[in-house]
């Protein structure tokens, strides 16, 4: 039992030091908090190279497909409460 304790000891403190061998320079702000861009990166990301540059367009289209199911989940539930039977296929829905 002794042997396991040993070798558990020994890979805790093999895990230890290799942590501590792969300091890679940074300066830590706090402890634990040592983010830092890479070299060349730029401190405002807007107008740079690294700038998504988001279409509007292409950002609106997930809202109008949500707009879009909830205007068909209530024809739905409309129907389902007015008739007592669930259609999925909206297009199957009567317009009366």
């Amino acid at each position: 039992m002794s042997v396991l304790a040993a070798a558990a000891a020994f890979a805790v403190t093999a895990l230890a030091a290799g942590s501590a061998a792969a300091y890679d320079g940074t300066n830590c702000r706090a402890p634990g908090n040592c983010w830092e861009p890479k070299p060349g990166y730029p401190d405002k990301v807007a107008g740079s190279k690294y700038d998504p540059k988001h279409n509007p367009a292409e950002l609106a289209k997930q809202g109008e497909s949500i707009t879009q199911m909830e205007e068909r989940n209530k024809k739905r539930v409309d129907y389902f409460q007015k008739t007592g039977q669930f259609v999925y296929d909206v297009s199957k829905i009567p317009s009366n």
